[in-house]
């Protein structure tokens, strides 16, 4: 019997001290997402290029990160277009030029985790598979197509291109021959993954299965009473960019340019197979539509009752905004309501990933991407979650679990 309390002592000493910790790095989130093994791949030039006037800002060539396939992955292909914000202004690009944003000249090598992991239990569909890493350095979404260049600035404005001349440096390089391909693209690097989805089918007609997807690149003109900041954004980058000619026919015939920026606006013509996953309280979406800072409250779980009303009405619109779920095969959803920005490098591990009613995102792409069942998801948690709390309560209830293996048994 004394033995007995003796280990209901330890046991409740155990879980008390535990409690103490995590409470404080819970409140703080002093947590990281578990990086699944990554590695850093080396920088690819793309040879030709310059030639082509395909090139950054600050006129170097483009250049991506390749980790060629392997084993019953040798002929399938993840390409994935950066992310990185744009540039608006001369003076905002004049800046960015001066960066790895603008320059291949300034670009290390890149990290390859998540999605690009090589570690099978932790990436099972993807791990094997060619995995391009396509550097974001034109500032505008890999959209511009500007001949002049201004000799006082030095800039150019060549997205499109770059996309184009990676395109033909990777069909050379054994993407022509995949047997099945993915264009992705995250943040800045989603809308362009849609806008080029169809032209990457083109290019690979005997393919069996192309799909695109767009993580965390789905921002939604929100209008009144929220900020304006993607129109004005998106009007500037047009004009500057000369991006209005990347753009489809179908939709600048119907609006102005700059709404077609909007995916929501041009999703309807993408006629590949699109998957969008997204939060509905995406962390760069809203603090730029809703209010600068508006992260916070989430994080320390003290957002006041406006606050949410006002979250409330945002989830509506941006559901609204997304396509019908009428044809999940030809556009799938997953959108959950933890407060992130894209998944699928950094929330893609099986530690940190977010679920909806114990569905990963992971597991649902692939079996959206292998047609063995078609997802349409949408979070039924109304109001935002905190990823990184959720993730410190993950990891609290790990630790508890493993220390708790270590107790002393009784018998």
């Amino acid at each position: 019997m004394m033995m007995a309390n003796t280990y209901l002592q330890v046991l409740c000493l155990f879980i008390c001290s535990l409690a103490i910790i995590n409470t404080v790095s819970s409140t703080k989130e002093n947590v990281t997402p578990y990086l699944d093994e990554a590695y850093h791949v080396s920088k690819t030039i793309v040879k030709n290029a310059v030639s082509k006037g395909a090139v950054c800002l600050d006129g170097s060539p483009p250049a991506y990160h390749f980790e060629p396939g392997f084993g019953d992955g040798a002929q399938t292909w993840l390409v994935q277009l950066s992310g990185g914000e744009w540039c608006r202004t001369v003076e905002a690009c004049l800046e960015r030029s001066k960066s790895e944003f603008g320059s291949s000249n300034l670009m290390n090598s890149w990290w390859f985790t998540g999605m690009f992991s090589k570690n099978q239990s932790g990436n099972p569909e993807f791990y094997n598979w060619n995995k391009v890493f396509i550097r974001y350095c034109d500032g505008g979404g890999f959209t511009g197509d500007v001949e002049y260049v201004d000799p006082a600035t030095k800039l150019h404005f060549r997205g499109a291109r770059i996309f184009k001349a990676v395109m033909d440096e990777l069909l050379e390089k054994g993407l022509k021959t995949a047997k099945s391909a993915l264009l992705g693209g995250s943040s800045a690097g989603g809308f362009p993954a849609m806008l080029y989805c169809d032209y990457f089918r083109t290019l690979l007609p005997n393919t069996p299965r192309v799909k695109c997807m767009n993580d965390a690149g789905y921002f939604i003109n929100a209008k009144e009473p929220f900020r304006a900041n993607f129109t004005e954004l998106y009007t500037a980058l047009v004009t500057l960019h000369g991006s209005a000619k990347a753009l489809p026919k179908e939709c600048t015939s119907k609006m102005s340019p700059e709404l077609c920026f909007f995916p929501e606006n041009m999703q309807q013509y993408v006629k590949t197979p699109l998957f969008i996953a997204s939060s509905a309280y995406d962390k760069y979406q809203i603090n730029n539509s809703i209010a600068v800072g508006i992260n916070t409250c989430i994080g320390s779980s003290n957002c006041t009752a406006t606050t949410n009303q006002t979250f409330l009405e945002f989830r509506s619109r941006f559901l609204n905004a997304l396509p019908k779920p009428t044809n999940p095969k030809l556009k799938g959803v997953f959108i959950d309501s933890f407060n992130h920005h894209s998944q699928v490098q950094f929330w893609w591990s099986p530690f940190n990933i977010t679920t909806i009613n114990n569905l990963t995102l992971s597991k649902a792409f692939a079996d959206w991407f292998y047609d063995r069942n078609y997802t349409y998801v949408i979070h039924e948690h109304e109001l935002p979650i905190s990823a990184l709390g959720a993730l410190a309560e993950k990891e609290r209830k790990a630790k508890l679990k493993k220390n708790m293996r270590h107790l002393p048994k009784f018998h």
